[in-house]
């Protein structure tokens, strides 16, 4: 398989290209490194059938250079991380929106299949035990900062399946809830990398919010093999996925696990959500994926247990020093 990976130098884009590899697919990836970084994909420019591309998917011309090459396509390309959503709102939606309407464009001419990676946060304020993808889409107003990336990848899935249904594109859109692993970064708000930073270096752990919101958290390793059997299946053309784990933790229960398998003092301390981001900002309370979908479709179920993924990240973090 030829792939290229929009987003590819980022967490699971880095991720998904070793993956390809070692099975001895061709991958090409393109990233503006605004969030990802040259050092997640550094191992991979010997192998003989990686290229990378430093650019973005605003550049029609080399972008179009890529896709012409593929034959499937991840558009992992995104703005990511609460944080980062909330400091740089023009940017978030500019390059969740034109980012994605470019790769589908370009894809359609050439009639190449596309997978989107949407996320979670589509659910808004959504309230269900577990979320599934027939379910609607709940989205605050747009004076909430916290809504713009979660309408912005909404929008991506319905010009997604808006060229599915009109020209005939093979398009897979698949929802991740709270991927995590090696090379992640907390710079930009994410949780565990956040938590396990504080804790192995005895700092105070800043939960923010009163720390019952619930989450659940999936390796990447797990989530990057459910990619590529979903861009393989002819049955998940047309079709919305959640991907994920199930298992629901909250984040003050979290905090509490990754002390324990660290072995770490820290104290753990609450921060309200106007001091850690802006004021009148939104949270979900629950966020826990229905799999029973992705499950018969591929027979998905995630191998690597919290701890294993709290191990993982701490171990990347101390080889990184």
């Amino acid at each position: 398989m030829k792939a290229l990976i929009t987003g590819g130098a980022g967490f699971i884009g880095s991720h998904l290209a070793e993956a390809l590899l070692e099975r001895g697919d061709t991958v090409a990836v393109i990233d503006d490194l605004s969030t990802g970084s040259i050092r997640n994909i550094e191992h991979l420019k010997p192998r003989k059938k990686f290229r990378y591309t430093i650019g973005s998917v605003m550049d029609v011309p080399v972008l179009a250079e890529l896709v012409d090459e593929a034959e499937v396509i991840f558009h992992l390309a995104a703005a990511v991380g609460v944080r980062l959503v909330v400091e740089r709102p023009v940017s978030t939606i500019e390059t969740n929106v034109r980012g994605t309407e470019n790769v589908l464009e370009l894809a359609n001419k050439k009639r190449k299949k596309v997978l989107i990676a949407s996320t979670s946060e589509v659910y808004g304020r959504g309230v269900r035990d577990r979320f599934s993808e027939e379910d609607d889409l709940l989205i605050g107003p747009p004076t909430a900062g916290r809504w713009r990336y979660a309408c912005s990848k909404a929008l991506d899935e319905f010009l997604a399946m808006a060229y599915f249904k009109e020209k005939g594109l093979p398009v897979v859109i698949v929802r991740l809830f709270n991927t995590v692993g090696p090379r992640q970064t907390g710079e930009y708000g994410m949780v565990v990398p956040s938590f396990v930073r504080e804790a192995l270096a005895g700092k105070p752990i800043h939960v923010y919010g009163d720390g019952e919101q619930t989450r659940c958290f999936c390796h990447v390793a797990d989530v990057v093999g459910a990619l590529i059997s979903l861009i393989e299946h002819p049955g998940a053309v047309g079709e919305v996925f959640n991907l994920g784990n199930d298992h629901e933790i909250t984040i003050n229960q979290l905090a509490e696990q990754i002390k324990a398998v660290l072995g770490s003092k820290s104290e753990i301390i609450h921060v309200p959500y106007d001091d850690a981001y802006e004021e009148g900002f939104e949270d979900m309370r629950r966020r826990a994926p229905d799999l029973s979908k992705v499950r018969a479709l591929i027979g998905f179920q995630p191998q690597n247990d919290l701890a294993a993924i709290i191990r993982d990240v701490a171990d990347a973090q101390r080889a990184a020093g």
